[in-house]
């Protein structure tokens, strides 16, 4: 965090809570379903005196640059996204090998829960960075801490290290996918917003068929230290060309006299006290270390001497709640300015929309954290063909979101497409799962259940970001976008949680219940290393008793994610039908 985050100042320049954060119809931009403007309709188009300075900046940029510029700014995004989609779906496929190295394959789901938690929370300190600073500055910031988890994970020498590194990764990952939402949102008119989303997604069509072999390749040849090596000289080189893009653009907005730069006047000493409460520093301390503490026994309980009854166990769910508690006292009665926007979380759409994520995360976490191993256990196949599985989600999602892009626009409406098809079909493809989930299932059952899953997911995913854009101002786009981040990557770290939870309590059981014999004495290596997993022979008792102790364990995954999904068939429900088209949300040359 050095020199592109130096300060900005601003007269207007004051934090999104001190501003009427009202989240009825007429604040939040709708009237009777209608679209509404904050300014006039003779100034239309000027820059919003009473935003953020951050947002004040994005929008004199937009007011200077070129299309030639608008349309660089889209193919940098989509070089940007598909350079990550290759290695988010090579670093899923890696994991269990990663974990295996170290004896600890059982920890698979359990090293993504630290980073599901940090990358969430961290969402709303970036809203602010890109709100206070800058839209350039704050996605410096995680790319930089993005790379610093790369090269981490290369160097790791145990599942701890490899822990924290996915925590720094999936802190600048997510961050990078966040902040490249809100770069969309500011430069898309409202009603082709959900077909640019789905256009900057589209790299998942070609990177499915890329990084199963690539992983396959790195497997067998470099090994995985330098599959996470290649990527993290790759990634700044891919990132930077947009943020030089966004800020030589700014600059011609200062040069126009857009944009007035005004020393706040603060001291050294001052500018840190501010910053200190402007990012509520204390607020997220204490929600981070409070999901952390409480969700960490879920995944540990059965490493410790006594389980459940185990005083380390019972003392971090304690502390943990305590510290959660804490934290809603601390916003609610003494935070100078809120971390969490209370005001907007009012609005029936926006936290039906973040509920909505959260349970999509929660369900997807479930049931995926052990089934690139079920699918190599179980149904035989190398990693090549395990990643095309594991990847039709992508695929399907991301070609089916253009479908819904497309409909949106026509219609002008997005909440139908989720309620009736989107949630519904989500639960009709898990729950088929239950059952062909089992040992000696044909193929083709479980890639037609994905295929479901995929159009499915297209339709929820575009819908639950369009609500939250819809029922904000373009000044409160970048919060409400960064609250459902952190619902759904919470809700990816429970997820990830009761996986764990679910696993260690069903899995090691059914191996020694079905285990013959002879491979007793082994029980303890082929629970925590899938390669000791897969060296027994298909039709082996052995391989055979295996096969049945995933069968066991699968199936309360896929129960316990087929039960919480149902709860977003309500928050989908509370929605407000809004109407996107001819609503006028952001100035300047946008497409």
């Amino acid at each position: 965090m050095r020199g592109p985050l130096a300060r900005f100042t601003h007269p207007t320049e004051v934090p999104v809570e001190e501003k009427s954060h009202t989240a009825n119809d007429k604040e939040v931009g709708v009237v009777d379903n209608q679209p509404r403007n904050s300014e006039t309709d003779t100034d239309i188009d000027a820059i919003d005196s009473n935003a953020q300075a951050g947002v004040q900046k994005i929008e004199a940029t937009t007011k200077v640059w070129t299309k030639s510029n608008l349309i660089l700014a889209y193919v940098f995004i989509w070089i940007i996204y598909f350079v990550d989609s290759m290695q988010s779906g090579m670093s899923s496929l890696l994991t269990p090998y990663v974990t295996s190295s170290f004896a600890l394959h059982s920890l698979t789901a359990t090293t993504g829960v630290m980073s599901g938690i940090f990358g969430g929370v961290s969402k709303l300190t970036l809203a602010k960075i890109l709100d206070i600073w800058g839209r350039p500055q704050g996605f410096l910031v995680v790319v930089l801490l993005m790379t610093v988890g790369l090269v981490m994970m290369a160097a790791c020498n145990n599942v701890e290290t490899y822990a924290a590194a996915q925590v720094f990764y999936w802190i600048g990952y997510n961050g990078v996918s966040y902040s490249l939402s809100v770069f969309i949102a500011d430069t898309s008119h409202l009603k082709n917003r959900a077909l640019m989303l789905a256009f900057i997604s589209s790299p998942y069509i070609i990177t499915v068929w890329i990084s199963a072999p690539m992983s396959q390749s790195v497997l067998s040849g470099v090994g995985w230290r330098w599959g996470f090596g290649i990527f993290s000289i790759i990634t700044p080189i891919m990132c930077l060309p947009l943020f030089f893009l966004f800020t030589w653009n700014y600059q011609k907005a200062k040069k126009a006299g857009f944009v007035i730069q005004t020393p706040s006047g603060r001291t050294t000493w001052e500018s840190i006290k501010y910053y200190f409460w402007q990012f509520d520093v204390i607020c997220l301390i204490l929600v981070t270390g409070g999901f952390a503490l409480f969700l960490l026994p879920f995944n540990i309980y059965s490493y410790q001497y006594y389980g459940w009854k185990d005083p380390m166990i019972i003392c971090l769910i304690i502390f943990g709640g305590l510290l959660l508690i804490g934290a809603v006292v601390w916003e609610r009665f003494f935070a100078p300015v809120k971390f969490l926007p209370w005001e907007l979380l009012k609005d029936r759409t926006v936290l039906g929309a973040c509920i909505l994520s959260a349970v999509l995360f929660v369900e997807y976490y479930i049931w995926t954290a052990y089934f690139s191993s079920f699918l190599q256990v179980v149904l035989n196949l190398n990693v090549t063909q395990t990643g095309y599985i594991g990847n039709i989600y992508s695929l399907g999602s991301c070609f089916f979101s253009f479908i819904v892009g497309f409909l949106i626009r026509w219609t002008g409406r997005f909440k139908w497409i989720t309620l009736y098809f989107g949630v519904p079909v989500t639960i009709l493809s898990i729950g088929l799962l239950i059952h062909f989930r089992q040992p000696g299932t044909y193929i083709g059952w479980i890639i037609m259940c994905e295929i479901l899953y995929a159009f499915a997911g297209g339709a929820c995913v575009i819908g639950e970001q369009m609500a939250v854009m819809a029922a904000a101002a373009h000044q409160h786009v970048a919060v409400v976008l960064a609250m459902e981040g952190m619902f759904s990557s919470v809700g990816g770290a429970i997820g990830g949680t009761i996986s764990a939870a679910i696993w260690t309590g069903t899995f090691p059981k059914a191996l020694a219940k079905y285990l013959p014999p002879e491979s007793q004495a082994n029980l303890t290596d082929i629970y925590s290393q899938l390669p000791v997993q897969l060296s027994y022979p298909m039709g082996s008792p052995t391989r055979d008793a295996i096969i049945l102790a995933y069968g066991d364990g699968l199936r309360w995954m896929f129960v316990a994610a087929t039960a919480i999904t149902a709860i977003g068939l309500v928050s989908v429900a509370v929605w407000r039908d809004i109407k996107v088209k001819d609503f006028k949300q952001v100035k300047g040359r946008v497409i």
